[in-house]
C-alpha cells in the first residue's frame, strides 16, 4: 500500500503549499483533499473548525497517509493542537499531522529588523491569535499586528485576484495595518490563497517591506522534519505521483485548481460525512 503525504486544505489555496513542497520534494506521493464544498472556514467556529478538520484528518489517514500537513491557516490556528493534543495518542498506528503557522513565523526572526511584523489572514486565524502566540514562544520581543482580510479569499475563488475590482479591498488592508504600526518592515501572507493576491498587495506595500508567502517556508521546513524523523520519511513512499480529492464537483475543482496548479490532474469526490 502507498503511505502519500497529505495535504489539506479547506479549499483551493493549499494548492500553493502543495506546488512549493512538490518543486523540494518530487520523490514523493502526494494526496491532496479540498474540502470545497464546506469551504471557507475563516468565518467558522473553533468547534466546526476543528470537527471539519479531524473528519478530512482521518479519511487522509484511512486512504495510507502516515504524515499529513494542513496547508490552511484557519485549521492550522484552530484544529492542529487539539488533534495533536487529543486524537494522535489514542490511535494505534504512527501518525503526524503538521501545520503551516509555526514553519512561517520561524522564518520571520532572520527577515525583521525593526521587530514589528503584520500578519495578513482570515478573520478566523487573526481571532485565534494564533501567529501572536507562535511569535511569542520563538521571538518575544518581536511585536506582532493583525489584519483580518474577510473578501480576500473571494476574490481568489471567483477569479477576480487580478481584476481591478481587486483594488480597493488590498489597498484598504494594507493602509489599515500600516496605520496601525507604522515600524512594520514584515509582512506575513498568513492564508494560503493569499499568494495569487501578491502582485496586488506589492502595487500598495513600500519597497521596504518584506512580503512573506509561507510556501517556502513550509516545504523547507517538511524536508528537515523529514530528515530529523527518518522513521517518518521510511513510511512515505516515493514513486513522484499525486492524486486530488474533493467534497465538491470533480469539474468546479479541475477549473479552480488550474488557478494555482499548472499540471494536468485527476481528481475524484468523496464525502466526508
Amino acid at each position: 500500500m502507498q503511505h502519500p503525504i497529505g495535504i489539506f486544505d479547506s479549499g483551493y489555496g493549499g494548492l500553493t503549499i502543495l506546488e512549493e513542497i512538490r518543486q523540494k520534494l518530487p520523490q514523493y506521493d502526494y494526496l491532496y483533499l479540498g474540502d470545497n464544498a464546506r469551504t471557507p472556514y475563516g468565518m467558522r467556529s473553533f468547534e466546526i473548525v476543528y470537527e471539519f478538520t479531524l473528519q478530512a484528518v482521518n479519511k487522509l489517514f484511512q486512504e495510507g497517509c502516515r504524515l499529513v500537513i494542513l496547508a490552511c491557516n484557519t485549521a492550522s490556528a484552530k484544529a492542529l493542537r487539539t488533534i495533536q493534543q487529543n486524537d494522535l495518542p489514542k490511535m494505534n498506528e504512527y501518525r503526524r499531522v503538521l501545520g503551516v503557522i509555526r514553519p512561517t513565523i520561524e522564518s520571520i526572526g532572520s527577515l525583521t529588523q525593526t521587530n514589528h511584523v503584520g500578519i495578513l489572514g482570515t478573520p478566523g486565524t487573526i481571532q485565534s491569535e494564533s501567529y501572536v502566540l507562535e511569535t511569542e514562544k520563538l521571538y518575544p520581543y518581536i511585536q506582532v499586528i493583525g489584519e483580518a482580510c474577510p473578501m480576500w479569499v473571494a476574490l481568489v475563488e471567483n477569479g477576480e485576484y487580478d481584476q481591478p475590482g481587486a483594488d480597493y479591498f488590498v489597498k484598504k488592508h494594507i493602509d489599515t495595518i500600516l496605520e496601525k504600526d507604522p515600524e512594520i518592515d514584515t509582512l506575513i501572507l498568513g492564508c494560503t490563497h493569499y499568494p495569487l493576491l501578491e502582485e496586488k498587495i506589492k502595487k500598495y506595500l513600500p519597497d521596504n517591506i518584506n512580503l512573506v508567502s509561507q510556501g517556502v517556508y513550509v516545504a523547507a521546513s517538511l524536508a528537515d522534519y523529514l530528515q530529523r524523523h527518518p522513521e517518518m520519511d521510511r513510511l512515505c513512499s516515493k514513486n513522484g505521483t499525486v492524486r486530488f480529492y474533493t467534497t465538491e464537483s470533480e469539474e468546479k475543482f479541475k477549473d479552480m485548481a488550474a488557478i494555482f496548479f499548472r499540471d494536468e490532474i485527476v481528481v475524484n469526490r468523496i464525502n466526508l460525512v
